[in-house]
């Protein structure tokens, strides 16, 4: 199957093979070819260039883009989406004036989520979330990264890992999977860490890895969770059972977990809204990619990562919708993108690149996704006819993506 997109106004993402992330200054770069034809063989992209180049083709299906922006479909490296019920009530009692701690130790938070996940049955859970993976791909995600982590118990990590394996079967876009058992301490283990620590590196990973569940190992590096050295110590185990970590650091508080993260080979290190000098230092010529969560700084009211010094010292970034039923019950990359440039001051380029290429480098995923190279997914966004990509974050509030293609289909 042959499909051949033409007079496209604007084709973005330009790039060679080689290109696996960009950093610093280069993300202000995102390089693009105006009135551009693009070749999708069955679900790779097969060939593209300026329409005055356009050879003969024979394609078996003809999309005229006319007026129309083409770009990479985003790249969400962490979400959540896996889960059972709501956190509404929770909502409500910040709006009048409870912290996102205080919460949590009243009970909520992750303890309530884990609660409702163990309540509830597998297949109740995996209808669910498909509705929520269904949304995000209308919305343009074309490959996501899903963790576990409401589970805390072997039954229930492993039920989560099952369902995001299923979706991932069940749905064209790649998903990558994340063993969150780490996220913070069931309340049987609440005067036992060491216990719940013990279950996780002597039962949960054996077990997940026999059954090839997971990708990566992540940790909730935090005050009041997972300390620098119980994260060491799990992500020890996880390279042992050849999970590579990407881990949760710098949400409320820096207390070492970057440089651990990078010690261990980290994929990325997510959150971020807390970042000192010395972080920001650790991070330079690491292979180690930061992720920034914009949604969940709007929705808390927490802090942004603070891009603007990050690029400027020369590192990538990332962006990531974080979709969770408590910080960030969305998984829209539109609004996530609209926020990195209205609250974060980053470009349109930088942030485009962010949640594109960079997103897919977090994933470990960007020789196949992540840009407009040939060889690579056809996973695509095609615009309504607009003015120019600036409109997509400028335009905040308003759908202006026409169809989305994932692996060469239209996905309706």
């Amino acid at each position: 199957m042959k499909t051949l997109l033409i007079n496209i106004k604007e084709l973005l993402q330009v790039r060679d093979a080689s290109v696996l992330k960009v950093s610093g200054d280069a993300m202000a770069v995102l390089p693009s070819i105006k009135n551009a034809y693009l070749v999708i063989e069955n679900d790779w992209i097969a060939d593209f260039g300026s329409m005055n180049d356009l050879p003969k083709i024979n394609a078996d299906k003809i999309m005229d883009a006319t007026g129309k922006i083409v770009l990479p479909s985003w790249c969400d490296s962490h979400t959540h989406l896996v889960y059972a019920g709501h956190r509404e009530q929770e909502f409500v009692d910040r709006i009048n004036g409870l912290s996102y701690e205080e919460i949590a130790h009243r009970g909520g938070g992750i303890l309530n989520s884990a609660q409702l996940l163990n309540e509830t049955s597998e297949d109740e859970i995996y209808d669910q979330s498909k509705v929520r993976l269904e949304e995000i791909m209308r919305l343009g995600t074309g490959a996501v990264e899903i963790k576990s982590g409401y589970g805390l118990t072997v039954d229930g990590e492993l039920k989560m890992l099952r369902i995001i394996n299923r979706l991932s079967q069940n749905y064209p876009i790649t998903i990558k999977a994340s063993f969150l058992g780490a996220h913070a301490f069931p309340l049987e283990y609440a005067n036992n860490r060491e216990g719940y620590i013990d279950l996780i590196i002597n039962t949960m990973i054996p077990e997940i890895t026999q059954n090839q569940l997971a990708d990566f190992i992540d940790v909730f590096c935090e005050k009041g969770y997972f300390t620098v050295a119980e994260t060491e110590q799990i992500m020890q185990a996880g390279i042992k059972f050849g999970l590579q970590p990407k881990i949760h650091v710098n949400q409320f508080n820096s207390i070492g977990g970057i440089s651990a993260g990078i010690k261990h080979n980290a994929l990325s290190v997510d959150h971020l809204e807390i970042m000192t000098t010395e972080d920001i230092e650790a991070l330079k010529n690491t292979n180690t990619m930061p992720v920034s969560l914009p949604s969940c700084s709007y929705f808390l009211g927490i802090p942004y990562t603070p891009a603007r010094k990050m690029i400027t010292a020369g590192l990538p970034l990332a962006l990531a919708s974080d979709f969770n039923p408590g910080s960030t019950p969305s998984g829209n990359m539109n609004f996530v993108v609209a926020t990195a440039c209205i609250q974060m001051k980053m470009t349109p380029e930088e942030a485009i690149n962010a949640a594109t290429i960079n997103g897919a480098y977090a994933m470990g995923i960007s020789d196949t996704h992540g840009s407009i190279t040939i060889g690579k997914k056809a996973n695509l966004i095609i615009t309504k006819p607009i003015s120019s990509f600036y409109q997509l974050p400028y335009s905040f509030g308003s759908n202006l993506i026409d169809s989305v293609l994932i692996e060469g289909e239209i996905f309706e």
